[in-house]
């Protein structure tokens, strides 16, 4: 089936598997009010969806996403911070307007790129062109990132007298040493898509990203549907607890997938070596 959260996104999903595409060709996937807005909006309705089994990031056109729209950079010049960043409510950059809470444990930037880290089950972000700023930022939020050799990929808010501020900090944590995150933030300076996957920021390279990714995407989703989202669940454990809280959730998620319906279906495949054919999760 297929629908369209606004203009700017658009969803076509298959076999579980949900194409998500930054769709503002023009000015090259460019982060304004309504690609913040239609990033959030359509990462909570799929977290609503009991089907869905893995989602794939791309990008329309010639670029993943170029980062803030220029207009909106612009409006920091007259103090306004480019008009409502932080959300709908007024909210915008400046005034210390950004530390206002406004989803869960972020703000309204800082949730675009977090609603897809926060999705229950898998993300697999397809860049190609550039993805500079907030768009790297966007697909740092998926679990797995293709590039194209040579997509250029930048922590670029230096070169705007600024610092990451969408999520950046959370997401690149264990991805790269912390040295090289600090010249990466310092200097502002532009990576291929080879180099980029060497210092950890992407994880393959293939010279068609999104065809890598939806593939990626199609052998997640033929994977039990329960034990995919317990493992999701299980690596934001992994991020952020200690090995207390580590083995302990191993521990309860391994408990409530053994001797479930799809957990039995995967051993009966298996030993029966045919594909499974799983109920949908729930």
């Amino acid at each position: 089936m297929s629908a369209s959260s606004n203009e700017r996104i658009i969803v076509t999903i298959e076999g579980g598997v949900a194409d998500v595409r930054l769709n503002r060709p023009d000015k090259m996937n460019a982060l304004d009010q309504a690609m913040f807005d239609a990033l959030i909006e359509t990462g909570e309705q799929l977290a609503r969806m009991p089907d869905l089994r893995a989602v794939v990031l791309s990008g329309e056109g010639r670029a993943f996403c170029a980062g803030l729209d220029m207009g909106r950079m612009a409006g920091m010049l007259s103090g306004d911070g480019g008009s409502s960043e932080n959300g709908s409510d007024g909210d915008s950059i400046g005034g210390g307007r950004l530390g206002k809470r406004t989803n869960g444990i972020s703000n309204r930037p800082q949730y675009a790129c977090m609603v897809w880290r926060e999705l229950p089950v898998p993300v697999f972000a397809a860049v190609h062109g550039v993805a500079f700023g907030g768009g790297l930022q966007v697909a740092l939020g998926a679990d797995v990132r293709y590039v194209a050799p040579d997509t250029k990929l930048s922590v670029m808010e230096m070169k705007w007298g600024l610092v990451p501020d969408m999520a950046g900090m959370v997401l690149t944590r264990g991805l790269v040493r912390p040295d090289v995150l600090r010249e990466l933030v310092y200097s502002a300076r532009v990576l291929s898509g080879t180099e980029a996957c060497e210092l950890g920021l992407a994880t393959y390279v293939a010279d068609d990203p999104r065809a890598a990714a939806l593939e990626a995407a199609r052998q997640v989703a033929q994977k039990n549907p329960d034990a995919i989202r317990a493992a999701k669940r299980l690596m934001a454990v992994v991020e952020r607890g200690d090995n207390a809280a580590i083995l302990q959730a191993e521990s309860d998620e391994q408990d409530r997938l053994v001797g479930s319906p799809n957990q039995r279906e995967a051993v009966l495949a298996n030993m029966e070596k045919r594909a499974p054919r799983f109920d949908p999760a729930r």
